[in-house]
């Protein structure tokens, strides 16, 4: 079962892996029937506001499947392997024991860095796509973001994370996670990229109806749910108003949203070199 195991996850984020060789490099779509100035009207709103959040929705739960989660998992079985002898059989922060892989304990993983994870961050990564670069580069540089930022504050190289006492070596565990992470933006950008040239907006029509179905996975978290109808709400009161429009669309914000992204990894940075220092440096 072990084997079966690791193998279901080395196709997964291989599949993910072959989306990035395939679709990063596309032009990322934009909304069928994009209003021109002016105040769209709100039918128009509702039905751009469903195809960015279907598109969040596949992307980040695609990500979360293919990279955090079935990634994350080879990551942990590596960093199993490399540990030694005294840390078979102990008990991680989560409750998982070392060199013990397990189908439920990974698919349960995989659903939590899926919903969790994979949904949020599937649509950030959708409203900083105007601010990152753009082609294969726009996944490596949400990657990376996400690990500055997050990365030692968070998870996964959190540098109070009590397990990386326990199985290491230290570089190894760094240079594990880091790529995970930095995949994960990749194949969230290429998924992301993929739908937006196909996703037509959402209507009666049977094939249509369909492609929006991912869109009930949002629904199956209820905090995912009601953050969903905020966005929702807010999205459409802004669209639905002259003056931000307006400000969305002009220079300064395309000018702001660069340099608030550029002042943000350059603070996290000293905080996520010296996570990382902290964990390589463990005995």
């Amino acid at each position: 079962m072990r084997i079966a195991v690791i193998a279901a996850c080395l196709v997964l984020v291989g599949a993910g892996l072959a989306a990035v060789a395939r679709w990063g490099g596309l032009a990322f779509g934009e909304p069928p029937g994009r209003p021109g100035d002016g105040v769209p009207p709100l039918a128009g709103v509702l039905g751009r506001y469903l195809w960015w959040l279907d598109l969040a929705v596949v992307a980040g739960f695609g990500g979360g499947v293919l990279a955090a989660g079935a990634g994350g998992r080879l990551a942990m079985r590596l960093l199993a392997l490399t540990a030694d002898d005294v840390a078979q059989g102990r008990i991680t922060e989560a409750g998982e024991v070392v060199g013990r892989i397990t189908l439920d304990g990974t698919i349960g993983f995989i659903l939590f860095e899926s919903f969790l994870l994979g949904i949020p961050t599937g649509a950030l990564f959708l409203l900083l796509r105007r601010w990152l670069p753009g082609g294969r580069a726009a996944g490596a540089a949400y990657g990376l973001l996400l690990l500055l930022v997050a990365g030692s504050r968070i998870d996964p190289l959190r540098a109070t994370n009590p397990d990386f006492d326990i199985v290491g070596p230290g570089l190894v565990s760094v240079a594990a996670f880091a790529a995970v992470v930095v995949v994960f933006g990749m194949v969230v950008a290429a998924l992301a990229t993929r739908l937006s040239r196909s996703l037509p907006l959402v209507s009666a029509r049977p094939r249509v109806l369909a492609a929006y179905l991912p869109l009930l996975l949002a629904f199956v978290f209820p905090p995912l749910a009601l953050s969903a109808v905020l966005v929702g709400a807010i999205a459409v009161t802004a669209s639905r108003t002259a003056p931000l429009v307006a400000a969305w669309r002009g220079r300064v914000v395309d000018l702001g949203g660069r340099i608030v992204l550029a002042v943000l990894a350059a603070a996290s940075a000293p905080g996520f070199v010296l996570a990382v220092a902290d964990i390589i440096g463990r005995p």
